[in-house]
């Protein structure tokens, strides 16, 4: 008697429903299809090591910042004061250690607390007068950046200062490894603690509570105040680490240090799976997202292209990656 022959079962439902769900699914395929466009496209020297510490670099300066920032989305909130408070962190140590000769270290600890003031002050604002957190921490934009040139000019008459930072400081902010910066460890070691502080934590789920809907999350008993205002103030102490990175890298302090950021970071948010509206979101999506947008800054100078018409390809990604994941998400919700 012929044998039988069995068939494979197919994978369960569930599993795929699961797999749905991840809100950083769309950014995973988004990485694989971004990075298999340009290894094809590019020049030799973009699948370099050089080319590849090149977009790591760039991504991990930018996903210290917009992990923190993707977690106060999760929450239902905004940050844009963090491209000033870049700008003035590294004025602090810059100036702090080059024109009043502190030690470095305890210019960091200055910069730390008066990032974490600022973030504070964004935080209760927010939170005491109901104003809309875009709305507060676009004035806070403004006012850091006109704080930290107005003291600058008048200290040191000009907006940037040298600086060269050496001994622990140096390994542990300017530091690299066969072309790879310091700032990759530093990214890692966000986006690992960022997930475990979300999926594995209380404090993580009233982050996910907080976000989806507020009031009865403080019905529950969440204390929607304080997550919101510890976000704030971490969101407002990434950006001194970037501020300090920068500065530390590139041996000297600017006001206009972090400019760029304002936008990048949440846009990497978005593209990594985080909803604008709040309650939905992962790290390891942050992270891809990310990638994403180092990638494309990065590997569009190994083509023929010209690099002016990244910033298009950035809006193009930036639409594909809400509209990918508005879809996989009602795809995750259809009833059976």
């Amino acid at each position: 008697m012929a044998r039988e022959r069995r068939v494979p079962a197919p994978p369960p439902h569930g599993l795929w429903r699961r797999l749905l769900r991840r809100p950083e699914l769309g950014a995973f395929v988004g990485v694989v299809l971004i990075y298999a466009i340009f290894a094809a496209t590019a020049k030799a020297g973009f699948l370099t090591v050089a080319g590849t510490a090149s977009w790591m670099a760039t991504a991990a300066e930018l996903g210290v910042l917009a992990i923190p920032i993707g977690m106060l989305m999760i929450a239902g909130e905004f940050d844009l004061s963090v491209g000033s408070v870049i700008g003035g962190a590294s004025m602090i140590v810059s100036i702090g250690t080059g024109y009043y000769s502190l030690p470095i270290w305890l210019s960091i600890t200055i910069a730390i607390l008066a990032g974490a003031l600022i973030g504070l002050v964004n935080g209760l604002i927010t939170v005491r007068t109901g104003l809309p957190s875009f709305i507060v921490t676009l004035a806070g934009l403004f006012a850091v950046a006109g704080a930290a040139l107005g003291v600058a000019r008048s200290l040191i008459g000009t907006s940037a200062m040298a600086v060269y930072p050496s001994g622990s400081a140096k390994a542990v902010f300017g530091s690299e490894w066969n072309g790879f910066n310091v700032s990759i460890a530093w990214w890692i070691a966000i986006a690992i603690g960022a997930s475990w502080v979300l999926h594995r934590t209380r404090f993580g789920n009233w982050i996910f509570a907080t976000g989806g809907d507020v009031d009865a999350a403080r019905a529950a008993g969440v204390p929607t105040r304080l997550v919101k205002v510890v976000l704030f103030i971490s969101t407002a102490v990434a950006a001194v680490l970037v501020g300090v990175l920068q500065t530390v890298q590139y041996n000297g302090g600017d006001v206009s240090f972090g400019t760029s950021f304002v936008f990048a970071a949440p846009v990497a948010a978005v593209i990594g799976g985080v909803l604008l509206g709040g309650g939905y979101g992962s790290a390891v999506g942050v992270v891809l997202g990310t990638t994403i947008f180092a990638i494309v800054n990065v590997a569009i100078f190994y083509t023929d292209l010209n690099s002016d018409w990244s910033e298009l390809i950035i809006g193009i990604l930036l639409l594909l990656a809400v509209l990918a994941n508005n879809f996989f998400r009602r795809l995750a919700m259809a009833p059976r």
